[in-house]
Order: structure tokens, then C-alpha cells, then sequence
């Protein structure tokens, strides 16, 4: 079995090692440098990469995605799109010869997006970014995805392979904007970018655009993925919520509840609202209804506060101001055990503790 891995790059030479010796096990890594001024395309040389240089202009991802699938041999039988920000854990390639078939058009695998002060993982969900050399295309100047163009398209899942980003949190995301202006505006029934422009509008403070964007969104008719589109809908509340309008915030909140009930993200962040207008009894339902959600699904729409401490420190913020200093002190403790250099929460539980001695 061939196997390649391939990449873009830009100014990445702080990255080339540790992402080479992540990904030497492959048998031919390719990378297409799209305008480096540091020692990213000497470094990669001097490891043997297989390095092209071009300037795509104007910038699209996905032009620079295919062009770099462009460079891996015809022969490959599995291909793997990586950025050089990213990181195999070792021995992925043994578990790819051990699931992949003759038939095998694509596989998915463990993405952890970000980690804690303790590397351990914040955002996990799965990838698509394995796939055989012939089927596929990339598409979408950003957020680009691949597209089967093939016929009989076979996927996998291989759960025994993950790959961990640690991002450069220096490089600008300027560009996403435009770009997914442009994506939108190449194709208006996108779901899934109209999406991502509304998300981005959020990002930007743009609130009214954002509210616009998202509601677009959920109108699509190809919009059905309930995760993303209660997603929406917590974005458009959340909107609100900055604009201080609190009727429309609570009224998407909930609409986001009722689409994804299954989800924990909604429930949070409605608790965050009743936390901004010191209504601690709401604080109380809603995160109680989150903590009875127990699995956590891999997707990328999970937020992060609802899997950390943020549940049991608004729970513990709640029931001091409602006097039960026994479970403001149960909950308080377990926030602590998530974050035990915490000195807010440390500085609450003496508070909480003095208040039971009283």
C-alpha cells in the first residue's frame, strides 16, 4: 500500500519538524509552499520533502488544496491532506493497512482541535481528510471540503488514529471573511457556508448581518443537520444578547433547545443569559437539564464551556445567592477539580465555607 501525505504551507518553519516526524511514516509527503519568506521551503528540503513553490492569486484554499493534491503520484492508493500545524499520533499508518480496502473510497478519524493547560483535549471531532487519489476534489475558496466525483463511494470510520492541531493563534484569519462572502455568493444554497458567513459575521461584532446570515441559513432547504442548525440558532440569540435584546435571545435559545435537545450547548448558554440578569433559578434549571446530557457527540459544533467547569461554577454561583451553601460548596469543589489554580473559584469556596461556619 502507498500512502501520501499532503499540504500547503506559509511561513510554517517553526512547525516542519515536529509535523515531518509526525508524518514520515507515510511513504511520500508533498507540499506545496504558497509563498513562504522564512525557511519554511529549506527546511522541508532538508528533510526530503517533495516541496513545489507557487503564488495563488487571488488566494482560494481550495485552488491550493488541488494543486497540492496535483503533486502526489498517480499511483497513491491513500492520500492524507495535513496542515503543517498538525500532528499524527504515532502509528497511524499501521491502522490504516489494517482497515483500509480495495474498495475503501475515504476514511474519518479523531480531530482534537484544541487543548486545555493540561494538553487534554478541549474539541474533538471527526476529519475527512483521507481519501484515495482519483475520487475526489477540493471545494470553497474557504472552509473547503472535499467532493466525490468518483461513483460507489465507500467510507470508512478508524477510530484508532488521531491527529492533534496546536494551532499558530498569531497567523490572521482576516481572509475567512471575504472568502466565505465569496463562497456564498459562488453558491447561495451552500448550507453549510452559509453557516459559516453568519458564524463569522458574529465573530466581527457585525450582529444584525449575523442574524441575517443565520436565518438565511436555516431557510435553505438543504439545511437539516440539526446540530448546525440549532448552532444557528444559538448564534442568532447570542446576537441578540449583544445587541441587549433578551426577549429575542431567550426566544432562539429556546427554538435551539427544541431543535437539538441532545445537545448540552444550548441549556449553557441559556444559563449564561439568566446569569447576566441574576436569575439564579434559571441558572439552576438549565444547568441541570446539561449535566443529565452525558455523551458527548464528536462533532465540530461543540462548545468548549459546555464540557468545562462553566456548568458547575454557574451551579455553584446559584445556589449561594439562593442560600444553600451546601451544594454552592458541592458544586464549587468540582469546578475546582477541572481548574485547581482557579483563584475566583478558590476565593468562592473559602467565601462558601465561611458562610456555612456562620
Amino acid at each position: 500500500m502507498k500512502i501520501c501525505v499532503y499540504a500547503i504551507s506559509k511561513n510554517e518553519e517553526k512547525f516542519v519538524k515536529r509535523w515531518y516526524e509526525s508524518m514520515k511514516e507515510a511513504d511520500e509527503i508533498y507540499v506545496l509552499d504558497t509563498g513562504s519568506t522564512d525557511n519554511t521551503v529549506d527546511e522541508l528540503k532538508k528533510l526530503g520533502v517533495n516541496v513545489k513553490k507557487e503564488i495563488i492569486s487571488p488566494w482560494r484554499f481550495d485552488v491550493a488544496r488541488n494543486k497540492s493534491l496535483e503533486l502526489v503520484s498517480l499511483d497513491a492508493d491513500v492520500c492524507i491532506c495535513t496542515d503543517l500545524d498538525e500532528v499524527f499520533v504515532k502509528g497511524w499508518r499501521k491502522e490504516i493497512e489494517k482497515y483500509w480496502t480495495k474498495d475503501t473510497t475515504d476514511a474519518r478519524y479523531n480531530y482534537n482541535w484544541s487543548f486545555d493547560d493540561f494538553n487534554n483535549p478541549k474539541v474533538n471531532f471527526y476529519i475527512e481528510k483521507m481519501h484515495n487519489r482519483k475520487d475526489f476534489t477540493w471545494t470553497h475558496p474557504v472552509h473547503e471540503v472535499l467532493a466525490f466525483k468518483g461513483t460507489n463511494k465507500h467510507s470508512i470510520t478508524i477510530d484508532s488514529i488521531t491527529l492533534n492541531h496546536y494551532p499558530d493563534h498569531q497567523k490572521s484569519r482576516s481572509s475567512y471573511l471575504p472568502l466565505l462572502e465569496l463562497s456564498v455568493k459562488e453558491d447561495k444554497e451552500d448550507d453549510r457556508n452559509m453557516h459559516y458567513l453568519g458564524r463569522e459575521y458574529m465573530f466581527y461584532s457585525r450582529w444584525d448581518d449575523a442574524i441575517k446570515t443565520l436565518k438565511r441559513h436555516l431557510n435553505l432547504k438543504s439545511a437539516t443537520w440539526k446540530d448546525e442548525r440549532a448552532a444557528s440558532m444559538r448564534f442568532i440569540a447570542r446576537s441578540y444578547k449583544a445587541k441587549k435584546d433578551f426577549k429575542n435571545a431567550k426566544y432562539w435559545y429556546k427554538k435551539a433547545i427544541k431543535e437539538a435537545p441532545y445537545l448540552r450547548d444550548a441549556y449553557v448558554e441559556r444559563a449564561l443569559l439568566a446569569y447576566e440578569e441574576d436569575n439564579y433559578k434559571s441558572i439552576i434549571k438549565y444547568c441541570l437539564q446539561a449535566l443529565r446530557i452525558k455523551e458527548h457527540q464528536k462533532v465540530y459544533i461543540n462548545e468548549t464551556f459546555s464540557w468545562d467547569n462553566t456548568i458547575y461554577d454557574l451551579l455553584s454561583i446559584a445556589y449561594y445567592y439562593q442560600k444553600n451553601y451546601l451544594l454552592a460548596l458541592y458544586f464549587v469543589e468540582i469546578a475546582l477539580k477541572m481548574k485547581p489554580d482557579d483563584q475566583r473559584l478558590i476565593n468562592n469556596k473559602l467565601l462558601i465555607e465561611q458562610k456555612i461556619k456562620d
